[in-house]
């Protein structure tokens, strides 16, 4: 199939007749004795049962006997050495008066849990030094653990996916007139005829600015587009002097700036090139809102509102497509109509669709 016809405009004057919509206490019970080393029964000692800790990890309080195998802290290192012996009367001295100790404070405990009036389920089976064990424990098993994200974040939408979204704008909306300049540049990718131009965005008006520089830049550099076989690049400037600015705005401000080249854009809210000025006006409604040749594929539509409207700025005027199921030319008025005089085209956002 030949690639479609655009009609560039003869050199010297304007050109004519063209129209385009697209746009974060120390515990007694701590300390314990070493454990007993495995080794041969030693003699039963009398005072075993309140002098050997080792069986326990500080004792079971109230529970009346030593705490199960199971219970031993798995934290602790096996036993090594013999125990040291109790030596003479003063080391039983020592010993009754330790157990007396302990004695007191059982009952002190116990008589304060009774003053309390408390029952059972609140009587602990646990030393302090098993209690502050176990919470040291419990912030050691928690260290490492990896803190739950949150979960149900939309993920950022990617450039086409933003590009295939309509938005809601009126046909009667009149902003404000007054326009800013996308900040940034982007560099032309080829060695072609160059262009610079700006991307200006009426203030106020509740489309994303950022989105259509992105838009135009990727678009016009595009070997589909007018750059098609390195003919011509496209750079996007912030400040200086531009080759032309392609500028959205409200379907208001358009209107006004399109009257400044003699054009007409309220009847079909579409775009133009006021070639009497530096301005190529991309309609915000048609950007918005697409146009219906074109149905749901409204990122197509969008690169054809860029193609069409610059295809202007560089030279070309308007041209319809032939025989039917062809595709239409970028520069036919795709916003306005695809089909004509009986003849069925294709819509068709790119000078050069086969690329």
């Amino acid at each position: 199939m030949p690639f479609p016809r655009q009609r560039q405009a003869p050199p010297g004057g304007p050109r004519q007749e063209y129209l385009d919509a697209f746009g974060h206490d120390d515990d007694v019970f701590a300390a314990r004795p070493a454990r007993r080393a495995p080794g041969p029964a030693q003699p039963a000692d009398p005072y075993a049962s309140v002098t050997d800790w080792s069986a326990g990890d500080g004792g079971a309080v109230g529970g009346g006997g030593t705490l199960a195998d199971g219970d031993a802290d798995p934290d602790d290192a096996p036993p090594t050495g013999e125990p040291a012996p109790v030596k003479g009367a003063k080391g039983r001295a020592f010993t009754g008066i330790a157990a007396a100790a302990v004695t007191t404070v059982l009952a002190v405990v116990v008589a304060g849990q009774v003053a309390d009036g408390a029952d059972g389920d609140d009587v602990r089976s646990q030393s302090a030094t098993d209690q502050a064990r176990d919470a040291h424990d419990s912030a050691s098993r928690a260290e490492g653990r990896p803190t739950p994200s949150a979960t149900g974040a939309a993920a950022p939408l990617t450039y086409q996916q933003k590009m295939g979204k309509t938005y809601p704008l009126s046909t009667t909306l009149k902003g404000s007139g007054k326009f800013e300049a996308i900040p940034g540049i982007a560099k032309a990718p080829g060695k072609g005829q160059k262009y610079t131009y700006r991307v200006d965005v009426e203030q106020g008006l509740d489309l994303d600015g950022e989105l259509f520089a992105e838009a135009v830049q990727k678009t016009l550099n595009d070997d589909r587009s007018w750059a098609h076989n390195g003919a011509r690049t496209f750079e996007r400037i912030e400040t200086g002097q531009p080759d032309f600015v392609i500028t959205l705005a409200s379907p208001g401000t358009t209107a006004e700036w399109c009257a400044k080249s003699g054009l007409d854009t309220t009847e079909d809210h579409v775009s133009c090139d006021s070639a009497a000025t530096e301005r190529v006006m991309i309609n915000g409604y048609r950007w918005a809102q697409g146009a219906k040749p074109y149905g749901d594929a409204i990122y197509a539509y969008r690169q054809m509102l860029i193609n069409h409207e610059v295809g202007h700025r560089i030279g070309f005027n308007h041209v319809t497509c032939d025989k039917d199921g062809e595709l239409a030319p970028v520069m036919q008025q795709q916003t306005k109509f695809v089909d004509h005089d009986g003849i069925d085209c294709r819509p068709n956002p790119w000078a050069y669709p086969n690329g």
